[in-house]
């Protein structure tokens, strides 16, 4: 690759602000503490995992035996034997929540798909999308879903069968939505288990919560039927990508036979990034089920310590259990701006990630969220015209 001397100065200046700006994310859930360099002389192929990772097919250059690998450990993870379970690996978040929901409108094709105020906001473009009916159900102050107006809304539609996008660690507040709850007022309400179609979006707490004493149920024993999971996020890796996990006789409703691949393909995008599954492989295959472990109590610690210092100053800090997600009082728009801090209406957040090696990481937002409340709390001066 021959470039001229003005584009390599713009990627040299590039370089230089990526440096600058690799940890810059103390309020998004991407972990920067990945080093893939092992990876970079696959960069020169051009790896295609086109197709059903689980078959053969005629495309040479893939990396199906890692995708293999990579979706037995998290059959594991999640507790559903490998051969009653099929997934893949996405590009992200999304992608997996739109894989569940297309299986799920096959499933049922009139049911209604039902998620709450604090899904992710790709959920409403996935109805779309996939023409699906849909209502947003109420969240509870605390960010889970509101399971009196899921039950409420469900029986206004008894003609159709509920298709429930749970929340494993909602976007803004961490919050993870009560399975368990769910499944037993469904029960209650006279549904039979096939009548209906759980997901579990666990973009962020599905690499937590299977290293914590005391999780919330989130896997396939708990009763879900799929679910999404980020590979950018705790595992950490330069390109966005994720998994998604589903019931093997549901994936079956989806399969297409592709003459020229030599192939079946269930997946959505079809044509699939072969680096990534390489990427997560080498990320799980880094570190034992303890080191993992140790991994998610640091991310804990530090979330439990920036909840304290903030409530020490005065700050409304809290988190959920099991979260990294710490939540306070939405300061000043400058504030936001300086720190690149996500925020929504009232609130902001930070996310404890396992590159935040030590507290001092969090004391130049923390010095600068104290100095501004002291800055909102002063009484206005009034002055003599």
């Amino acid at each position: 690759m021959i470039l001229s001397a003005t584009d390599q100065m713009k990627l040299n200046s590039f370089w230089q602000y990526c440096l600058q700006h690799q940890y810059f994310n103390i309020s998004y859930p991407e972990s920067a503490d990945f080093d893939y360099s092992q990876l970079e002389r696959f960069l020169r192929f051009s790896i295609n995992n086109c197709g059903d990772w689980s078959e053969p097919g005629n495309y040479l250059l893939n990396t199906f035996a890692f995708e293999r690998e990579v979706m037995s450990h998290f059959a594991g993870l999640y507790r559903i034997a490998v051969q009653d379970s099929w997934g893949y690996v996405t590009n992200g978040g999304t992608e997996g929540n739109m894989f569940a929901c297309y299986l799920a409108r096959e499933l049922f094709p009139n049911g209604t798909l039902y998620y709450s105020r604090d899904s992710h906001y790709s959920v409403m473009k996935i109805a779309r999308l996939l023409k699906m009916r849909s209502q947003v159900v109420a969240s509870l102050p605390s960010g889970e879903i509101d399971c009196n107006d899921l039950l409420q809304r469900i029986a206004a539609n008894r003609g159709s069968a509920p298709i429930i996008f749970a929340n494993i660690g909602t976007t803004l507040r961490g919050a993870v939505d009560d399975i368990a709850d769910i499944r037993q007022r469904l029960a209650l309400a006279g549904f039979a288990r096939d009548d209906y179609y759980l997901h579990a979006d666990a973009a962020l707490s599905g690499m937590i919560l299977p290293f914590v004493g005391s999780p919330q149920p989130h896997t396939f024993a708990d009763g879900i039927d799929s679910i999404s999971v980020s590979g950018h996020k705790m595992i950490g890796s330069p390109i966005p990508c994720g998994i998604v996990l589903a019931r093997r006789r549901h994936v079956e409703r989806i399969s297409v036979e592709v003459d020229y691949i030599a192939a079946r393909d269930r997946t959505i995008s079809g044509s699939r990034n072969g680096h990534s599954p390489l990427i997560l492989w080498a990320g799980l295959r880094s570190r034992t089920h303890e080191q993992w472990c140790r991994r998610v109590q640091h991310c804990l610690h530090m979330a439990e310590y920036a909840v304290s210092r903030l409530r020490q100053a005065g700050i409304a800090a809290w988190r959920h259990a099991n979260s990294v997600t710490v939540v306070f009082p939405r300061p000043s728009e400058p504030l936001v701006q300086a720190f690149g801090l996500a925020a929504s209406g009232h609130e902001a957040h930070l996310i404890a990630m396992p590159h935040h090696r030590e507290p001092a990481a969090f004391d130049p937002l923390f010095d600068a969220l104290i100095a501004d409340r002291r800055e909102q709390l002063q009484p206005i001066q009034v002055y003599a015209v």
